[in-house]
This record gives structure tokens, sequence and C-alpha cells, in this order.
């Protein structure tokens, strides 16, 4: 690569991560300036205030679902963050999942992506048996949406649902009330280990004021009704109450302080090293738009550590020479001992000599991966993913190899592995391909995307191409004709449509990825997911099941 095309591939990439943090400040100014300042006039904090006050100093909350509900809601008035602020924090010393709604967004009422973000930083907290706070201040459901939330499994009832199944777990919840808790949601707090209120602000009832006098005509103000003075001194549903929002998250700091130390999982850590070669040098290793062949060691030897004698990266490649279109071997990151299963993207030859394009998983590829996972599960070793994949080979040759049946190995080792699996998609997430590299739906503990990500069944081009061939196919079978001009006109619609649809943006929107990072702190987000795996000392036994050999 030379330097002209090293500064185009850098520059790109660089105004793609200058776009997500701009987007990222607007999110999170939740639902505006003059919502922030009637929550201070209130003597409330916000809820990114709240965590940055809870967390330990001179550390960093690793926010999670940022973009969720990212460009939907427009006719609600949109729902920044999906009104909740969520991730992980550390509180003495300990890994937290903090969950805190946002009253400035619709009085942290709850929209559809409200419940499924909530339901994912409980689902880490389970995965990971993390601690996890919840700082609570709620209208309850958005009642015009209610119908997309309310009666289904995946809807808010699973909240507490998995509030049962955690205190059996022995995972400790928190929750602090510092504001309005409604309705269904009142028994969040109440299905806690602790439950923390806040004099004035906080209020826990089933039904507010104005619809107990409608359904049963009693008056009665809603401090009265279930405030904290009323929770604390005459129902006994909280334990605790306290004047100011500080006063009442120190008190969380000093339970935290209190918890006993659990088993650890076990995973192997030594010194870290700083990467070999310069993290910021992964800028410019991506074409533009991800349109030509890279190295994807390159990418590797910037996020993993350099060896004990810093002469080189601390990657050791597993089956170098064999199926070459998937990279896998083991690394230290920040010290970690990881397996990384990788989609090679430079055009290579096969044992055969024969050409194999870049990012496409062949027969040999997904044989030698699957068995790598085997060895890292054998081993206990934490997998990373690096997602830059078009699929799986097509065409009678590789259908003739038995193409599925190798797919089908990797698919069921990647979904039957029990060691924490980490995925990064840096480019495309195609297909199958995004099955087998485990796509959310493989269960990873963190999914994170580049900004340089595209999610989706095929390419733009592909897909727009496909359904332009039925759309005309069909005027056809009506007796309709089209001209070429009209039939490019409904390819770019397509095509825009489509690629709409494969943004990073879109994905981390539906919160099919956890977070859009910073290529260059991929290793960050990377050893934090394996410090939180790290407190769960519960791994099965791996076991593949059948598939054909």
């Amino acid at each position: 690569m030379t330097d002209l095309e090293f500064n185009k591939n850098e520059d790109w990439m660089k105004l793609l991560n200058s776009a997500v943090k701009k987007e990222k400040e607007k999110i999170k100014n939740g639902g505006g300036k003059s919502a922030i300042e009637k929550q201070h006039q209130k003597n409330k904090l916000t809820p990114r205030e709240r965590i940055a006050y809870l967390i330990d100093e001179h550390t960093e909350f690793i926010e999670l679902g940022t973009f969720a509900g990212y460009e939907m809601y427009a006719e609600e008035g949109g729902c920044p963050a999906g009104g909740t602020v969520g991730g992980i924090g550390t509180i003495k010393g300990r890994q937290c999942v903090i969950v805190a709604n946002d009253q400035t967004v619709k009085a942290g009422a709850w929209f559809p992506i409200t419940g499924k973000k909530n339901l994912r930083l409980q689902e880490i907290a389970m995965e990971n048996k993390l601690p996890i706070i919840y700082l609570v201040d709620s209208a309850g459901v958005y009642l015009p949406l209610q119908d997309e939330i309310f009666p289904d499994k995946e809807h808010f009832g699973r909240i507490f649902r998995n509030n049962a199944k955690m205190s059996a777990m022995g995972i400790t919840q928190i929750a602090a009330v510092m504001g309005a808790c409604v309705a269904g949601g009142a028994y969040l707090p109440i299905m806690s280990d602790e439950t923390l209120m806040v004099e004035g602000n906080g209020s826990i009832f089933l039904a507010g004021s104005y619809l107990v006098k409608a359904a049963i005509g009693e008056v009665i103000d809603n401090e009265t009704l279930g405030g904290a003075i009323t929770h604390t001194e005459i129902s006994g549903i909280a334990d605790y109450r306290f004047k100011t929002e500080q006063e009442c998250l120190n008190h969380i700091k000093k339970i935290i302080q209190q918890l006993g130390s659990s088993p650890k999982a076990g995973f192997n850590k030594i010194k870290a090293y700083a990467p070999f070669k310069n993290p910021e040098e992964i800028y410019g290793i991506m074409s533009v738009d991800n349109a030509k062949p890279y190295d994807m060691h390159e990418i590797i030897e910037r996020i993993v550590d350099a060896n004990e004698n810093g002469t080189g990266s601390s990657f050791e490649p597993f089956k170098n020479d064999y199926g070459k279109s998937i990279i896998c071997g083991y690394a230290r990151i920040e010290g970690w001992s990881v397996g990384i299963v990788a989609n090679q993207r430079l055009i290579t030859k096969n044992r055969k000599g024969e050409l194999q394009m870049g990012g496409v998983i062949y027969n040999d590829s997904a044989d030698k991966a699957a068995r790598f996972i085997m060895n890292c599960n054998q081993k206990k070793i934490p997998l990373v993913f690096l997602q830059d994949v078009t699929g799986f080979m097509v065409g009678s040759r590789s259908e003739h190899s038995g193409i599925i049946k190798d797919g089908a190995k990797l698919v069921n080792a990647v979904a039957n592995s029990v060691v924490p699996k980490i995925t990064i998609i840096i480019g495309n997430s195609f297909g199958a391909g995004n099955y087998a590299m485990c796509g959310k739906a493989y269960d990873p503990r963190f999914i994170y995307a580049w900004p340089s990500a595209k999610i989706a069944v095929m390419g733009g081009e592909q897909a727009a191409k496909t359904m332009l061939q039925i759309q005309v196919a069909n005027l056809k079978a009506q007796g309709k004709t089209i001209s070429s001009e009209e039939e490019n006109k409904l390819l770019n619609s397509l095509k825009e449509k489509y690629n709409a649809q494969t943004t990073a943006y879109y994905a981390a929107a539906r919160l099919w990825v956890d977070e859009i990072i910073d290529p260059i702190l991929t290793r960050k987000y990377i050893a934090n997911g394996i410090a939180a795996a790290n407190e769960n000392a519960d791994i099965p036994e791996f076991k593949t099941g059948v598939f054909q050999v």
C-alpha cells in the first residue's frame, strides 16, 4: 500500500469515526437542554451525571446501547439512547452493570427499544454475574406503543422475571428510586435486594394520585401515596431514605464495598504490553468503502499485545498455511489470553494453487476455524471474532466439496462454545457468515461494531439487483414493460434503501450490536469484556453434539 492510499483510507475512517462521535454527543443531550435544566431545578441529576458520581474516580464508564432507538420513533419525537443510560462501571474497585432511566426523555417512559435495552443489560449482568444497579426515574410504559412492549416474552414483564432469576443466582441487585416508579415498574425496586429512596423526588406506587381518584374516588397526593417517608415508615417497602441524590449514591458505594468476593473463571492473564505496531495506524489499513483487499494480520497486530521480548506481536497463528480465508491464532490483549478468529480479506491461494477471494469462507477455512474453536474451549481461552465476511463460497465446486457440511461444523462449534465470545464487526457481516463468525444470534458476551461495519443478508449491490430482477419479472408477467431508464432509477432506489439498512447506525439502533466503537479502542473493549466474563466461574462442559465429519 502506498502512503497516498494509506492517507486516503485514514481520512475516510477518521471521518466515519468523527461522525459517530458527533452523533453520540447529540444523543447524550437526552431530551434537550430545557429538560435537563428542569431536572436540575428539582435538585435531580441527569442519568449520566448520576453514573459519573457513582463510579470510581479515574475510571471510565463503558456505555452500551448509546444508539438504541437512533432515528426510530420519529412520529413520537424520538427516543435518544432508548430513554435509558446503561453499561459497565467500576464502583469501589468492582465492575457493576448500571441502568439509569433518563427522565429528560418522555419522563423516562419505556418505549419498545427501552425494554429491549434493559433486558440486554440484565442479560450482561446474568452472563457475567456482575452486580446490577438500577437508578430509577421513570413514568412507566409509553402508552401509545403499549402493544409493542407489554405482553410478549421479551417485553416489559421479562424485566421482573429476570429480577427473580438473578436473585436466585445470587447476583446483587440494588435499586435507587430517584424519581417516579409507576405501575408495573414498581415491582423492579421491590424485587431487588435493597431499595433506596430520595425524599421529595422518589415515589413508588401501582397507580398515581390521578388514577387513584378516577378508580376509587380517593383524593391523595403522590408523596403521601408512595413517597420515601411513606415507604420507609409505613409500608416498609423501602430500606433507606436520603435527603439528596448524592447521599443515596454514596450509600450504594458502601453496599458494593461490603460485598464478599466470588470465585473467578480463572482466564489466564499476565503483564500487559502495548501493541508492537502503532494502534493509530488501524485507521489507514481498510480501504475506502472497504472496496479493496487488505491484510487482517495488520489489524490484529495493532490490537494485540507485543510479545514479552518486545520483538514482535504476541499473535501465534494456528494452521497458518491452511484455510487462509480465516485467520486463527492465540494472542494476548491487555495481558488476557485470547483465541482470535478473523476473516482474511486478501486474495490468497489454497493448497491446490487456486485463487480464493478475500472475506469468503471456504471449506478448509471453516474446518480450521471449527477445530480452533474447540481447542480454545478445551483450554478455557476466551474467543475474539473479527468479522469482515461476505458469506460462504458458492458454486458447484464448493457445493460438491460439502461447503454446507463444513459450514455447519463451524456454526455448531460457535453455537456450543462455552468460553466467553466477543465479536467485533470491522467491515462486512453478510449472510451465514454473520452466524458462523458469532453474530448476535450466537450469544457473544459483547458485540461491537466499527463505524465501517455493514450488516445484511448480502451486499447492497447484489441485493438491489436481485430485488430488481424479481420486480421486473413480476411486471413482465403482468404484461407491462419497463424502460432501461426506469430500470436504473428503480435499481438506485432499491440500492439506496438497502444500503441505509446495512449501516452500523441501523444495527446499533436495534441493538444488533452493543455499541459503535472507535477502532483504536478495540483492545480496551475486548479487555473490559473478558474482565467482566472472568467474574462468572460457572463454565459448563463443552459439548458439540452431532455433526457430519
